[in-house]
């Protein structure tokens, strides 16, 4: 691995988020392997400038257009990067020439445009945007397979997956195992959780993320979406996808084959593993930090709580049901993670108003990319309606 003349050369959407900047130490301890082409974000101009500065890519995108000019400004003594502003830029940078990679790690719907991009441009992708597969997996994955685009997972379950059947190639897989830490509220009751504040949600005790991404943990939102991107990418229908709650995160998941055997990826919680492992593949090569010390951890697996947890209930529902009704999720979802985040609507009446928008927004068995676009615009209308009511 080491001795490639030419590194790879990487896009990263989301570089100012948590994965996005993970990935940036990554791409410094292995800068003889990789080299940043492209530097994107939504909001945070302050931080995407300094990463430019530092990493020196071709170019930077800022898709909230009101920071163009700010940008610009920051990046003044960087004549050589260039710089571009919206989402239409998105779209056009990962289909740049010399990209290798596209390191998807923006949140939200946002990400599906782009990511289609990269697809039709036969770029790798570095899945870590998780909302393209929940909103539009049958559609990526027919795109994946017509341009011949690999997908490779960096959530770092499914990355405990896909590690788990590397030189299994056909053997039939029985059942997916999707752990979970449950988040903070695991033990406590219904009217403890009808108590909970956006301050206690956002205290994961395992794993440091976004905030967006923390409140779906602690609703276990997120791990409804693992499970409907785990049946796109691994072609493993919903029911034979178990979710394990394991508070340690120690077994990041595993998969169940046919005879019994069950084989998992372990290893301390550090997202730069399954980051690293993405860009990397199939090889692995030397990473710093802690390692894991299997003395020290107990390894412990409960049932998840589907009356407590309803987001990961209606996740189960949303994929049964299919068509746009996982896009429905989404949106509405997005919405009262927003509203919960701003003090406008309770820990629990986020799953309420997200099944009242799934009974309430026209469903469709069969939408083309179109019909995401109005569903998740109908979608957000409906759970905004009943988030102000």
């Amino acid at each position: 691995m080491k001795n490639q003349q030419k590194k790879k050369q990487i896009a990263i959407l989301g570089s100012t988020g948590s994965i996005g900047t993970q990935a940036l130490e990554v791409i410094s301890e292995h800068s003889d392997l990789y080299e940043v082409y492209c530097l994107t974000a939504n909001n945070q101009v302050e931080l995407l400038a300094q990463q430019a500065h530092r990493y020196e890519p071709a170019a930077v995108v800022i898709a909230n257009e009101a920071h163009y000019d700010r940008l610009c400004s920051l990046l003044s003594d960087c004549p050589d990067i260039k710089v571009y502003a919206g989402a239409k830029a998105l779209d056009e940078i990962v289909e740049a020439g010399p990209i290798d990679m596209v390191l998807t790690a923006m949140v939200g719907f946002a990400g599906l445009s782009p990511t289609i991009h990269a697809v039709k441009a036969r770029k790798t992708i570095c899945l870590a945007n998780k909302e393209t597969l929940v909103v539009a997996g049958e559609l990526i994955r027919d795109l994946a397979a017509r341009y011949h685009t690999p997908i490779l997972p960096v959530d770092s379950e499914h990355s405990a997956i896909f590690q788990s059947l590397v030189g299994e190639e056909n053997n039939e897989i029985e059942k997916l195992l999707l752990t979970a830490s449950g988040g903070p509220f695991r033990n406590m009751t219904m009217e403890q959780l009808a108590r909970v504040t956006k301050a206690d949600a956002l205290q994961h005790p395992t794993w440091e993320m976004g905030a967006k991404i923390t409140i779906d943990s602690a609703t276990m939102m997120n791990k409804g979406f693992e499970v409907i991107e785990a049946k796109w990418l691994f072609g493993v229908d919903a029911s034979r996808i178990e979710v394990l709650v394991h508070p340690q995160s120690i077994i990041h998941s595993a998969v169940q084959f046919a005879d019994g055997a069950v084989k998992a990826q372990l290893g301390v919680p550090d997202m730069r593993l399954p980051i690293q492992y993405a860009f990397s593949y199939p090889y692995r090569i030397p990473l710093s930090g802690e390692r894991l010390d299997l003395f020290s951890h107990p390894l412990e697996f409960f049932r998840p709580d589907l009356e407590k947890f309803r987001c990961l209930a209606l996740a189960f529902e949303a994929i049964n049901k299919g068509g746009n009704m996982p896009c429905i999720v989404n949106a509405a979802n997005e919405v009262v993670n927003r509203g919960f985040l701003e003090d406008r609507c309770s820990f629990l009446e986020m799953s309420d108003i997200i099944e009242r928008t799934m009974q309430s927004v026209a469903f469709d068995a069969s939408p083309s990319y179109d019909t995401y676009i109005a569903t998740d615009r109908e979608a957000r209308l409906k759970a905004n309606e009943l988030l102000n009511k």
